[in-house]
C-alpha cells in the first residue's frame, strides 16, 4: 500500500496549488482528479470564457477602428478555428500543471477517488494511506427546477465550450457574472443574445454604478435583456415566459453552481448551516480529523483565486504553520466585458453599516488623456474610505485593463496603507493609473482634474 503524507482529491486551482504548496514543505503528494487536470476554471469556466472573450474583443476593436478610418471588412468568422485556439490555450495550460507535478515529484492519479476512511483512499481497486486528506472537487453547475427543463435539450457551462457550430439565436438564463460574460462573448460574432433574469436585475452582486454602465453597454450591443422574469416552460425551441414567448436555436443555463458533496458525504462531514457546503474550521478542518476542504466546497467566493490560497492556507496549518484564513474583504472580483469591473472589499452600504462615518469618491476617465486617446472612456474608479484613520475599506473600477489596476489599490490596502499613501504615488503620464491618485486625491478635496 503506497503511503503518502497528504491525498489531495481535485485537480482544479485549490487542488493542484494546494499539492505543489505541499510538495514545496518536503511532503509526499498525490492529487486524484476524475475529469481533466485544471478542474472546471481551466476546462469549461475562467480560461475558455476569457478566450471566447478576446474573439469578442477583436471583433468589437475592429468595428470600433471602421469609425476612425482604418477599414476592415469581416467576410467570416471561422468559428471552429476559434474553439481550436481555445483548445489549444486549455492545453497549455493543462501540460504545464502537468510539468508542475512532476518538477514537485508529485504522484498523479487520474480516476474517481472512494474514501475508506479520513486515511485511506481507494481508486481503481488500490489502497493509499495517508495522513492528511484535502478535498477540492469543486462544484457543478446548478440547474433551476423549471418546468419541462429536463425534456428540453439545454447548454450549461459545463457544455457551452464544446459547441463547434455558432447558434443563431441563444437565450441564456441567468444574469450573473457567468451569463453577462458569454452573452458578452457570443454577440459580437453576430449571434441573437437574450439574458432571462428572475431576479429584479442582473449583476445584483456587483456596485450598482458599474450593473448601471455594463447594462447600458449590453443593450448597446443588442443584447436583449428581461428581468424579473417569470418563467413559465421550456420547449424545444422556446422559451414560455408570463409576458411573452421567445424562440432559441440553443439554450444555455448558467444560473451558478452547487458544491460537489459526494465524498463529503462518504465520510458524514458535517455542512453548515445551509446545508449546502462543507463546514470548516479557521485552518479548513473539516468535522473529522485530518480531513481539510476548499474551495467551492465550503462557500464564500467561489473563484479560482480563492481555492489556490484556501489551499494554501490550508497546507500551511495542517503542516505546523497555521495561517489566517482567506480575507474576503482582500479579494478582488472581477468582470471580463468590456468595459471590465473589478472591485475588492466592502460595499458602499456594507461600509456605512460598519462605520460611522465614511467618504466616497468617484472620479471618471472621460477626463483621462490614454482613455481619451485610446477610446476607452467608459467607466470610472470609486474607493471607499473612513473618515477618521483614512482606511481603504473597498475599490470599484469600470474600465479597461479594470482588472488588472485594482491590484494596485488593494495591493496599498494590504500592506496596512490608507489613502495617504495611495494619494502619494507618482503616476506616469499618461496612464489610465493615473485616476487612481486622482481619485484618492479626491478624498481630501486636492484632484487637480475633478
Amino acid at each position: 500500500m503506497a503511503n503518502y503524507d497528504l491525498i489531495v482529491i481535485g485537480a482544479g486551482p485549490g487542488g493542484y496549488v494546494a499539492a505543489i504548496r505541499a510538495a514545496q514543505l518536503g511532503k509526499k503528494v498525490a492529487v486524484i482528479e476524475k475529469n481533466k487536470i485544471g478542474g472546471t476554471c481551466l476546462n469549461v469556466g475562467c480560461i475558455p470564457s476569457k478566450s471566447y472573450i478576446q474573439h469578442a474583443n477583436w471583433l468589437l476593436s475592429i468595428e470600433e477602428a471602421n469609425h476612425y478610418g482604418i477599414e476592415a471588412t469581416i467576410n467570416n468568422v471561422a468559428f471552429p478555428k476559434l474553439v481550436e485556439r481555445k483548445n489549444q490555450v486549455v492545453q497549455t495550460l493543462q501540460s504545464g500543471i502537468h510539468h508542475l507535478f512532476q518538477s514537485n515529484h508529485i504522484d498523479y492519479l487520474e480516476g474517481e477517488a472512494e474514501l475508506i476512511s479520513n486515511h485511506q483512499v481507494k481508486i481503481h481497486n488500490q489502497k493509499l494511506q495517508t495522513k492528511k486528506l484535502l478535498i477540492a472537487t469543486g462544484g457543478r453547475p446548478f440547474v433551476p427546477p423549471i418546468n419541462g427543463i429536463d425534456e428540453t435539450a439545454h447548454e450549461t457551462t459545463d457544455t457551452f465550450f464544446s459547441m463547434t457550430e455558432l447558434p443563431k439565436k441563444l437565450v441564456v438564463i441567468g444574469g450573473g457574472i457567468i451569463a453577462v460574460e458569454l452573452a458578452f462573448a457570443m454577440r459580437p460574432l453576430k449571434v441573437e443574445v437574450t439574458l432571462v433574469e428572475v431576479a429584479a436585475d442582473i449583476l445584483l452582486t456587483e456596485d450598482e454604478d458599474a450593473r448601471k454602465i455594463i447594462k447600458k453597454k449590453l443593450i448597446k450591443m443588442g443584447i436583449k435583456i428581461i428581468t424579473s422574469a417569470k418563467i413559465q416552460k421550456v420547449e424545444t425551441g422556446k422559451i414560455i415566459l408570463d409576458s411573452e414567448v421567445i424562440e432559441f436555436d440553443k439554450l444555455l443555463v448558467a444560473a451558478g453552481r452547487k458544491a460537489n458533496l459526494g465524498l463529503a458525504g462518504q465520510l458524514s462531514l458535517k455542512l453548515d448551516e445551509s446545508s449546502r457546503f462543507v463546514k470548516v474550521d479557521e485552518n479548513y478542518q473539516t468535522s473529522l480529523t485530518d480531513v481539510y476542504a476548499i474551495g467551492d466546497l465550503i462557500g464564500g467566493y467561489q473563484l479560482a483565486h480563492v481555492a489556490s490560497h484556501e489551499g494554501i492556507h490550508a497546507v500551511e496549518g495542517m503542516f505546523g504553520n497555521p495561517q489566517f484564513p482567506v480575507d474576503s474583504t482582500s479579494v478582488p472580483r472581477c468582470l471580463y466585458t468590456s468595459p471590465e469591473v473589478a472591485s475588492f472589499g466592502l460595499s458602499e452600504v456594507q461600509a456605512r453599516e460598519a462605520y460611522s462615518e465614511v467618504v466616497v469618491k468617484m472620479m471618471p476617465f472621460a477626463s483621462n488623456g490614454k482613455a481619451i486617446a485610446s477610446l476607452e472612456t467608459e467607466g470610472f474608479i470609486k474607493i471607499i474610505s473612513e473618515a477618521k484613520y483614512h482606511q481603504i475599506l473597498g475599490a470599484v473600477i469600470v474600465g479597461s485593463h479594470a482588472t488588472e489596476m485594482i491590484h494596485t489599490i488593494l495591493t496599498v490596502k494590504e500592506a496596512e496603507g490608507t489613502v495617504d499613501e495611495l494619494s502619494k504615488v507618482i503616476f506616469a503620464h499618461p496612464t489610465m493609473s493615473e485616476v487612481i491618485g486622482e481619485t484618492s486625491n479626491a478624498l481630501f478635496g486636492k484632484a487637480i482634474h475633478g
